[in-house]
């Protein structure tokens, strides 16, 4: 009986946030995505979703009290479809709904929205997303803000390795400017970095508003385009803006 209990629940549950009346997510302050958790028995990479703003908002202020900076966010009805499909994105493959309340449900995102598989796509199309970098990106950044003055913690590190690791397997977008240059961002300390995008969402956060021209680029060949006075890359500057360090590559000497 319970097992039909729990799936009606699920059906009502999915049936619900197709069609919410309202409903309010836990963004991060940091990385102007999702909130996300990991689930410690499942493992899976959950958002969290409430039905009532006072119960998302009772969650935002236990998370704050744990350094974690979030906020509360409606996401309005016609904006419902994108903001699910974002999270394939992000490497999100759950939906916890009124965490911590005695009514919380997972819900697979899956069981939500079914994305087209990459062979269904056009003939020469490809698909450019990178969610296990960007899934590690959100991790690291909501972790290392919590500190005041961030410091090297195991935590810190193996995530920073992992992101490592994804980034040089990566492949990814850049935009060019209507001068075919690239464009660039200036730190308040003169340092340069040139932005790259994990996929066309990202992207469309950047250049809104403005006619750029796109190119798809392998991790490895990134070096090869930077300019010389850029210090490294910068992952999605509106979203989890992560900073690498990459060099220049070097022209080859003369023999």
């Amino acid at each position: 009986m319970s097992d039909n209990n729990t799936t009606v629940t699920k059906q009502e549950t999915l049936a619900a946030l197709k069609n919410p009346g309202e409903i309010y997510v836990i963004m991060s302050v940091v990385t102007r995505v999702p909130f996300v958790v990991c689930d410690e028995e499942t493992y899976d990479d959950e958002i969290l979703l409430y039905y009532r703003k006072e119960d998302a908002q009772e969650k935002a202020k236990q998370l704050i009290e744990e350094k974690y900076q979030t906020a509360v966010v409606k996401v309005e009805e016609k904006m419902l479809l994108p903001f699910y499909t974002s999270l394939y994105t992000m490497g999100v493959n759950c939906l916890s709904v009124n965490n911590g309340t005695d009514t919380q449900i997972n819900i697979q995102l899956s069981d939500l929205v079914v994305r087209k598989s990459p062979d269904q796509l056009p003939e020469g199309k490809k698909l450019i997303e990178n969610p296990a970098l960007h899934l590690t990106a959100i991790y690291f950044m909501q972790e290392m803000r919590r500190q005041a003055s961030p410091q090297p913690t195991e935590e810190l590190k193996e995530l920073q390795e992992e992101l490592l690791a994804h980034y040089t397997k990566g492949t990814f977008i850049i935009a060019i400017q209507e001068d075919g240059k690239l464009p660039i961002l200036q730190q308040k300390n003169g340092n340069v970095f040139q932005p790259v995008f994990t996929d066309i969402l990202e992207l469309q956060k950047f250049s809104r508003g403005k006619k750029m021209k796109t190119a798809v680029i392998p991790a490895q060949k990134i070096q090869d385009v930077l300019i010389p006075d850029a210090k490294g890359v910068v992952i999605n500057p509106l979203g989890v803006n992560v900073q690498l360090q990459i060099a220049r590559k070097k022209p080859a000497a003369d023999a």
